[in-house]
């Protein structure tokens, strides 16, 4: 072999060396790169998960959004936004202020046993109903300071009442009574009344509430939403100084059994303090 064809082959070897080490270096750069951006877009994905974490963590709930919307009172209410809910003959000379929460499951006690004399009362003339809803068995932040099971069932079955109250008082009356219900009624840790499904169930056990529509529509809707968080504020700031469900007041007085301040539970605990303060 010639000195020439050797060093040629040299020469092509060495080419072919730097050549090698040229694509080696791309293929590490190429690399490198593809790292890198893998690299940024995870962190721009961690930092966009944490950023609508906290945009989601701090944007208010349905509810507490509420509570500055325009209220659409139902009908056969009046007082400022429609929270003075009065039923009862004329003639009635007294007001028997009832409170409650549709969740509390002692109001769901005594509307199953003196729920049918309490009604009785009523359309006999010795008195008129005023209903007081509170929804602080939900225990979110509208019931502020108070203790609840959280959740939303009780604003949300207090707008259903609302629909139930435009219909007429009595669809109103039948369809708190059917709420309290043993069948229907949930324990206090269950939020069933959250659900706008379940509480067109229980309204279909209602005559005047079956099947209809507009009352089936506003439920759907919310169309009474503001007016039950308004109603709940009436509750709140009430001046009886009533703060549990269930609680009666007649002329100013709470009306209770016992010398535990305890609500009258029984047929005859009520008769006996209502025909007290009736006579009074």
């Amino acid at each position: 072999m010639s000195k020439r064809n050797s060093q040629t082959a040299k020469t092509a070897a060495r080419e072919r060396l730097r050549q090698e080490r040229e694509r080696q270096a791309k293929r590490d750069k190429a690399r490198r790169q593809t790292i890198v951006a893998a690299s940024v877009v995870a962190v721009l994905a961690a930092a966009g998960g944490i950023g609508y974490a906290v945009v989601q963590n701090n944007k208010p709930g349905y509810w507490e959004g509420m509570k500055d919307a325009s209220v659409t009172a139902p009908a056969n209410t009046t007082g400022t936004d429609g929270t003075t809910v009065v039923m009862g003959k004329d003639s009635a000379k007294k007001t028997l202020k009832i409170y409650e929460d549709p969740r509390c499951p002692v109001c769901a006690q005594f509307e199953q046993t003196v729920g049918t004399t309490v009604r009785k009362g009523l359309d006999v003339g010795k008195y008129k109903i005023q209903f007081i809803g509170g929804t602080f068995l939900d225990g979110d932040a509208l019931g502020k300071g108070k203790i609840g099971s959280n959740g939303e069932g009780s604003k949300n079955a207090m707008s259903a009442m609302g629909a139930a109250l435009n219909v007429s008082s009595e669809a109103f009356l039948d369809y708190k009574s059917a709420l309290y219900s043993a069948k229907y009624h949930p324990q206090e840790t269950e939020d069933k009344f959250k659900s706008d499904d379940y509480l067109i169930k229980v309204a279909d056990t209602v005559p005047a509430l079956k099947n209809n529509a507009k009352f089936r529509s506003a439920v759907k809707k919310g169309t009474y939403d503001a007016w039950a968080l308004a109603m709940s504020k009436t509750f709140d700031t009430n001046k009886d100084g009533v703060t549990g469900t269930p609680s009666f007041v007649m002329d100013g007085k709470k009306l209770t059994s016992g010398n535990q301040g305890n609500p009258p539970m029984t047929v005859a605990d009520f008769n006996r303090v209502v025909g007290a303060a009736l006579k009074a």
